[in-house]
This record gives C-alpha cells, structure tokens and sequence, in this order.
C-alpha cells in the first residue's frame, strides 16, 4: 500500500494558526463511515448525534510546557531542548539544537542555574538523554521555564497556553495536545452528561512522533512510534457494560482510538485496566475491536493519522470528504475544525 494513495491538495491559507475565541464555535463535519453521507454543523451541536447510553471517550493527559531555552556551561553557547519522554527518575529524552553542539558529558543550564541537565547518552532520530537536577518539583519548575511545544505548522505565538490544553488535562506527560479535544467546554460536557452519554477518561501521553512525517514509499514499512497510556479499573468496567448494554463508544482523538484498540486487541476485544507502551498502527485493512465512532480533526496529508481515519471510515470516503472540507473552506491541523465519523 503506498503512502501517496493519502495524498490530498491542503492550501496553506486554510492551516490553522489560532484558535478560535470559543471552543465550541468551531465547525464540524459529520461523516457516515456506511455511506459517505456528508452534514455540515457546528460543534456545540454535537450532542445531537450522540445517543442515551453511549460512552465518549477523552484523553486526559496535559501538555507539558517542554521546550527549554538554555545555555552550556563551558561555551555559553545556546541550546534549545525539548522534553519528549521520562525515561527514569530525572532522566528524559529529548531532541535538541544544535545537536551537535551536545554530546555526552555536555552540561547546560536553564533559569540562570534554576534547572541543569547533563546529557548522558543519545538515542533514537538524534535525540539525546539529558538528566536534570533542581530543587522543589520538576513540574514547578518546568511551568517557570518552559514554552509550549507547539506544532510545527504554527508560525504564530500562542497569546494563552492554556488554550492548547484540553480543559480536563490533568495528567502531566504530553509533548503534544490531543487536538479532538481541544473543541470541548466543561459546559458542553455536562450538557452531554445530561442527555445519557457515559464520559470517561484515559491517558496516554503524546510524543512528537506524532508530527514525524512518514519517509518511507510503502506504508507497511513505517516504524511507528510508542506512547504511554493508562486504562483504569472504572473505565475499563464503564466501557465494558457500556458494549454488553449496546450502546456506542466513541473516542475523541486518535490517541484515544490507538489506546482502546490496543487494549482491546489483547483482551480479546474486551477492555482491562493497565498501563504500558503502545505503538499499534492503524491503517486500512485493519479490524476495529473497540471503537464505533470517532470525533477528530482534520490531519495532514500522508500521515500516519489520515490513514487511521481512513481504516475507520474508507479512503475514499476520507479523502472525498478531505476535498468537501477543502472546497468549504474549513479550518485544518490543531486549532482547526473538527469531523465525526459515526
């Protein structure tokens, strides 16, 4: 199966930089993955096509604020770093520039000495291993220090970070936001409650490898990157009855979709608390055993998550849809608009 065959035109224009004033306001596509029926909406009204006795499904985690402006100690020289993912206690891997500036041994400081790090080895895609040292809670000090790892396709500052959080983010890990989230208040929320739908959280904690382009011809070739996620006992229970009562599960985000299967594709297609690593890849011709539906947003050409969506919905229907979302001048990537497929 070749990567081109998820190729689509995306007009720069229509990249989102910002988000929009309320959450909610942002448009949303609905597609029927049965027909490639197309509606047209606003997000505040997806309550309308969700059922009594469905389960929504949302990832939890929170962005940390990652990227680090530092300086080496022996040179004075600038380094830029970004956190990826703990590896033990205060070690972390994490990409850095200029890389070739940070070798083993290297020493940088943050904040004027607030935060240190010594790099102790490097490891996948020219990352390196930096291991901190500071006084109080890393977490405190990172929210001091760090900006928000925003994706490369924003040219813009975000003017408030917290907008590229989830407001149920509470789960400190992610170098990426789980962007289907992004369109959901508290008040939405309870609004959806309040209609019969089960809401229930997961975590798994977003590497940039999400971002990575796929640089290979065919798509089974693509080595795909490993998150960490968490199930708990009362989700697993919740999604359980929730499927013997018949009723839908319906995740937001790819995160949360790649946690579920994968659960559910080693329990038999139940579900079980736990945690671990995940790295499945989803692609056509991959059999869902957890999920039926999925709100999302619109993702870019060629990736690993366009060809999620379309496993679930058909790459013809995707990629007609894609067009539609193209001609109808939709907002696209993080901060952009949003689809549901059902």
């Amino acid at each position: 199966m070749k990567v081109d065959i998820f190729d689509f035109h995306l007009p720069e224009e229509l990249i989102a930089q910002v988000p929009l004033k309320n959450r909610t306001d942002s448009r949303l596509m609905v597609l029927n993955k049965e027909t490639g029926d197309i509606k047209h909406e606003v997000f505040k009204n997806i309550t309308e096509y969700l059922r009594e006795g469905d389960c929504l499904v949302l990832n939890d985690t929170k962005v940390l604020p990652a990227r680090l402006f530092g300086v080496k100690n022996d040179t004075g020289a600038k380094i830029e770093v970004l956190l990826l993912k703990q590896t033990e206690g205060d070690r972390w891997e994490t990409l850095v520039k200029p890389a070739k500036r940070v070798k083993e041994g290297t020493e940088i400081e943050f904040g004027d000495g607030l935060l240190k790090a010594v790099c102790t080895g490097t490891s996948d895609h020219g990352g390196r291993i930096l291991e901190f040292s500071y006084e109080g809670i890393f977490y405190e000090v990172l929210d001091q220090l760090g900006e928000m790892p925003l994706p490369p396709y924003i040219k813009e500052q975000l003017e408030d970070r917290d907008r590229y959080q989830t407001v149920y983010a509470r789960e400190p890990g992610s170098a990426a936001a789980p962007t289907a989230g992004l369109h959901f208040t508290e008040e939405l929320l309870e609004k959806i409650k309040a209609k019969g739908v089960h809401v229930t959280f997961i975590t798994l904690h977003v590497g940039l490898g999400t971002f990575r382009p796929v640089s290979v011809d065919d798509v089974e070739g693509h080595d795909m990157h490993s998150e960490f996620y968490i199930m708990t006992e009362g989700t697993a229970e919740l999604l359980n009855e929730v499927r013997r009562n018949g009723g839908r599960i319906i995740t937001v985000g790819t995160t949360s979709t790649r946690t579920l299967e994968t659960i559910a594709s080693a329990n038999d297609g139940n579900f079980k608390a736990g945690s671990g690593w995940t790295s499945i890849f989803i692609y056509p011709g991959y059999e869902f055993k957890a999920i039926d539906g999925m709100i999302t947003n619109f993702h870019l050409p060629k990736s690993t998550l366009i060809m999620l969506v379309s496993a679930l919905a058909g790459r013809e229907n995707i990629l007609r849809a894609y067009h539609t979302a193209v001609e109808e001048r939709y907002r696209f990537f993080s901060f952009g608009d949003a689809m549901f497929i059902i």
